[in-house]
């Protein structure tokens, strides 16, 4: 609503046929009928009735906290009735000032901080409202009170910060409703004296009282009873005050609502939220509970899983990247597959020469016991050809591999794994490299150290011994057969159909199907795709706890609206709008969510290494964007489960809100 330029005199309120009905249990109950009334610019009027006689109610009418059920009200010439909520809002903010009995001072803020609050929702500068604020108070003597907040206040000085309130962006009217109903007589009559100051310096003032004392302090007496006007007149013991100094008025346009003026009053609506955070530390706690927890539970799950998948992955890759192990039989248990002895070298060196192949080795085992010295061990004898460290990606330690000579001339070389140094050497700390071992009659000279292999021929515990397989071939097994194949693909070929070639060509070797191929990519999907279904459903119970959080957001956000409802009533009648409402108590939400979310995933972080610090076995593998998308879902979960306690508060009647 556009301020109205009115000469001394004029009619500022006029309400013709003016009634309030409510309802009383199946029928209804007239609180003000047919109210006819003019009240002109700077007049000080006084409405004086008992308890019950409607006089409150016309106040809310008239300072257009309520809204008539007949008649019309005009104030500065337009029609109210014909006012949305925005432009309600717009009138309250620039057109009066209220003065409660009971103060109605929001205790999160100092006296400074009620007083900015009309100027806040005008879109004042923040340092002109200070400096506006701080004059108010000084005139009114609460320079040294500024920073008090309303419990550090007595009931004076508490309302003298609602008149300073009240005068925060000028308004043309003042209300006061009992305004020395909780006071004192000595802080009732300041107030009264201060009231006419303000008549003085022409503001329309409107005493509301049920203390003939009180209204014979203005210089028109209006009587009330039973909702109707018994008497309207003027007072001839009136005597006006001599006007005190006009404090300044506001330097910014007061049309424009203040979430209409950007960052700055995004940062107000911020600001708001977080002092009625701080006013309310535990219920805050206990809201963001189920967000932290959700919040911890996904990072820390998902990172789990990301580091379970690695740990799985590496794990196959000591078996060897991208490779294929061909073993006689047609299937892991063949009870025939060890009479079977079409596998051959011939086969491995076919193999070898195919596009798709980077390295073949043939294989061949047997076990035995390895002594040194003093020291024997069970030994896993492992013959393998010169590509078999380069199939398997074995880790050299110390020394060297054997070559395809040593293949060739049956040499007896052998590379021990850490497990077979550990057994054999470690005892005496004798250096294994040139050492010679004996396994059964055969001596072998140590020439290379391997790290030991967590899969393989036999688990990671035992011994392992690498020798030419010719060797192992000729002086242990005395035939010329082969355990297994085992072939690494090459990078750039599918798995797939590296195995369906290889599977045609030994086909068409063996006249027949007599083996069948171990595929370590197929062993790294399905484990893979077990860590990641298994992610996927203790991630969803996180989420769902997430969700619960969200919900106990929205419960207790509303419990808080309901807890709320006086300060929002507050809000609305110093000019607030239902916009303005909404989207402090929605930003509220979403900060709550937001610093819950913070407090998870950091959480989330100091558990993965406190986890595995106790079980070394648990890797945590953190992802930015699962983190990043942990602070989206909890900035949602503000805004989707805040919403609903938002929009409730956004749309309180004042007058309702005002009455608890």
């Amino acid at each position: 609503m556009e301020p109205q330029e009115t000469t001394p005199g004029e009619p500022v309120i006029e309400l013709s046929g003016l009634g309030r009905v409510y309802p009383a249990g199946d029928g209804q109950t007239w609180v003000l009928r047919d109210v006819d009334l003019t009240i002109r610019r700077g007049e000080m009027v006084a409405i004086v009735g008992a308890s019950g006689s409607g006089k409150s109610t016309l106040m809310n009418l008239i300072g257009c906290l309520d809204t008539p059920s007949a008649g019309r009200y005009r104030l500065f010439g337009r029609d109210v009735s014909a006012l949305g909520p925005e432009e309600l809002a717009t009138a309250r903010r620039e057109h009066f000032g209220f003065i409660f009995q009971r103060y109605h001072l929001l205790n999160e803020l100092s006296a400074l901080g009620n007083v900015e609050m009309p100027a806040v929702y005008a879109g004042v500068a923040a340092a002109d409202r200070h400096d506006r604020a701080a004059q108010l108070l000084e005139r009114l003597g609460l320079a040294e009170r500024t920073r008090n907040r309303p419990g550090q206040l007595s009931g004076g000085q508490q309302q003298r910060v609602s008149i300073a309130r009240a005068l925060m962006n000028h308004g043309d009217v003042i209300l006061a409703d009992e305004p020395t109903g909780a006071l004192d007589s000595h802080s009732g009559e300041e107030v009264l004296r201060i009231l006419r100051e303000l008549h003085g310096e022409g503001h329309t003032i409107l005493i509301v009282t049920h203390d003939m004392e009180v209204a014979r302090q203005a210089e028109r007496i209006i009587e009330i009873r039973d909702g109707a006007i018994l008497d309207d007149r003027a007072n001839p013991e009136f005597r006006a005050l001599p006007a005190a100094p006009a404090a300044e008025a506001p330097v910014t346009a007061r049309a424009s609502g203040w979430l209409r003026q950007g960052r700055g009053q995004l940062r107000e609506a911020f600001l708001m939220a977080l002092r009625a955070m701080n006013a309310h530390r535990l219920r805050t706690v206990l809201t963001m509970l189920g967000i932290i927890i959700g919040i911890a539970s996904v990072v820390c799950v998902v990172a789990l899983g990301a580091g379970s998948r690695q740990m799985v992955l590496n794990n196959i890759s000591n078996l060897g990247t991208n490779t294929l192990e061909i073993f006689a039989g047609q299937g892991f248990g063949d009870p025939h597959s060890e009479r079977i002895t079409t596998l051959s070298v011939g086969d491995a060196d076919a193999l070898e020469g195919q596009p798709y192949v980077a390295a073949v080795t043939p294989t061949v085992s047997t076990s035995g016991v390895a002594r040194f010295a003093s020291q024997e061990a069970s030994a896993l004898l492992n013959g393998v050809g010169a590509g078999y460290f380069t199939v398997k990606g074995t880790k050299l330690v110390e020394g060297s591999y054997f070559g395809a000579a040593a293949v060739d001339s049956y040499a007896q070389d052998v590379v021990i794994d850490t497990n077979a140094r550990t057994a054999l050497f470690d005892p005496d700390h004798v250096d294994p490299l040139g050492q010679v071992i004996i396994v059964g009659q055969v001596a072998m000279r140590v020439i290379g150290v391997v790290e030991a292999q967590t899969n393989g021929f036999g688990s990671s515990g035992n011994p392992s011994f690498y020798l030419p397989y010719t060797t192992v071939q000729t002086r242990f097994l005395g035939s010329s057969s082969l355990r297994s194949i085992t072939l690494r693909v090459a990078d750039d070929v599918d798995m797939d159909s590296a195995q369906s070639a290889v599977e045609q060509l030994l086909s068409r070797r063996h006249g027949t199907t007599d083996f069948h191929i171990l595929n370590t990519d197929d062993i790294r999907k399905t484990i893979t795709s077990t860590t990641e279904t298994m992610t996927f459903l203790i991630a969803a119970i996180a989420v769902i706890s997430l969700v619960v959080g969200g919900i106990g957001v929205m419960n207790i956000m509303l419990v808080s609206v309901s807890e709320r409802v006086g300060e929002i009533g507050v809000r609305m009648a110093v000019g607030a709008r239902q916009a303005d409402i909404l989207v402090q108590f929605l930003l509220e939400a979403v900060l709550v969510c937001l610093l819950g979310g913070v407090i998870g995933v950091a959480i989330a972080l100091a558990a993965g290494p406190l986890i595995s610090l106790v079980q070394p076995n648990y890797a945590f593998i953190y992802s930015p964007l699962t983190i990043a998308l942990a602070f989206a879902s909890s900035s949602l979960v503000g805004v989707v489960f805040g919403y609903l306690p938002a929009r409730s508060a956004s749309r309180l009647d004042p007058v309702v809100a005002l009455s608890r």
